[in-house]
């Protein structure tokens, strides 16, 4: 199973889509972006100069490699779209606020753990995975940041719009995409500061669990409840097992290996055993496996039930808040229930 998240997330709380937008025609898109390219200028937002879209100016652009090659991108980047929820965290975390974003469903909301006032004005741009191309090229972009699980096919036309900048992937790989982001938006140093601050929580969270030792010695687990499907104990090739890897707390040995999950059916609870378990559900709980889980027998003879030191989190930041600003709201929830 591949390490990013194999399924687009559903929000927490359902929300009516609405009415889909049209897909462009090519004949249109094509007539937009070609005016666009014919010299049609406009100040970015922040960058302290104009930019064209569709490219870095000449005497500004910097290259940048990435997954799909090399884009040409401007010295500071303003505009900015963003096609998954990493590259918007590392928007905002950086200083940020993109013209535009993808959200995880139709009629969904962008991530609520951002502050909001960092996501005023911030246009929908239809969903992860199937971006509308128009949308996109009507907000003259002067950088695209997507990723080649989701966006590979399209890069061609995302290119013609604005250089595109595309990771491998999403999950483990987290951190070296944020330089990756902040490399393509001109932002190194604003980089570097989020993860010294990273690596500071890390250090404080360590202490006040009683120092490496003792954090080691504590087994820790992500479970997740999914909708219509089965049960999910994430392994360390994920977004939060490299947060848990990262903080040095123990893991179940079942669980202490690479890959990306293990499944299991009610029947299989005993393989959920930890020191702590923190949990989360995705979709509509009425349809996955937690109700008949938790009401269990098997659940209930866990260590970590008996200790209460069970923890229900919210999906949409321990799953989809990929970057420094989810990660260290991530570390203040454990700091939460762990420390107090």
């Amino acid at each position: 199973m591949p390490d990013a998240v194999p399924a687009l997330p559903l929000p927490a709380t359902p929300t009516p889509a609405p009415t889909p937008t049209p897909a462009p025609t090519r004949r249109r898109l094509l007539a937009l972006t070609a005016g666009l390219a014919s010299g049609l200028a406009l100040t970015a937002c922040g960058s302290g100069g104009p930019a064209k879209a569709g490219g870095a100016s000449a005497q500004d652009g910097r290259v940048v490699r990435h997954a799909r090659g090399e884009s040409t991108v401007p010295a500071r980047a303003g505009r900015v779209v963003v096609l998954d929820t990493d590259a918007l965290d590392s928007a905002v975390t950086l200083g940020i606020t993109p013209v535009g974003a993808t959200t995880v469903a139709a009629g969904a909301p962008l991530s609520a753990y951002l502050p909001a006032e960092r996501l005023a004005g911030v246009k929908t741009v239809g969903t992860i995975g199937s971006p509308d191309l128009e949308a996109v090229a009507a907000l003259r972009p002067d950088v695209i940041l997507g990723n080649q699980v989701r966006d590979d096919k399209r890069y061609d036309e995302l290119s013609k719009i604005a250089p595109t900048v595309l990771s491998k992937t999403t999950g483990p790989a987290w951190k070296e995409n944020v330089r990756l982001h902040a490399e393509a938006l001109g932002r190194r140093s604003e980089a570097a500061a989020a993860e010294q601050a990273y690596r500071a929580k890390l250090a404080e969270l360590v202490t006040a669990l009683g120092g490496k030792e003792k954090a080691a010695a504590l087994k820790v687990e992500m479970a997740r409840f999914l909708a219509g499907a089965p049960t999910r104990l994430y392994l360390n090739d994920t977004f939060i097992g490299s947060v848990l890897t990262d903080l040095g707390v123990g893991r179940p040995a079942n669980q202490d290996k690479p890959g990306f999950s293990i499944e299991i059916s009610p029947e299989q609870v005993d393989q959920a055993a930890a020191d702590v378990i923190f949990y989360s559900v995705y979709g509509d709980v009425t349809k996955s496996d937690q109700p008949k889980i938790v009401s269990g027998t098997l659940w209930q003879s866990l260590d970590a039930v008996r200790d209460g030191k069970v923890h229900q989190v919210d999906d949409n930041l321990w799953m989809l808040g990929i970057g420094y600003t989810g990660a260290g709201l991530i570390l203040d929830q454990i700091h939460h229930h762990l420390v107090g």
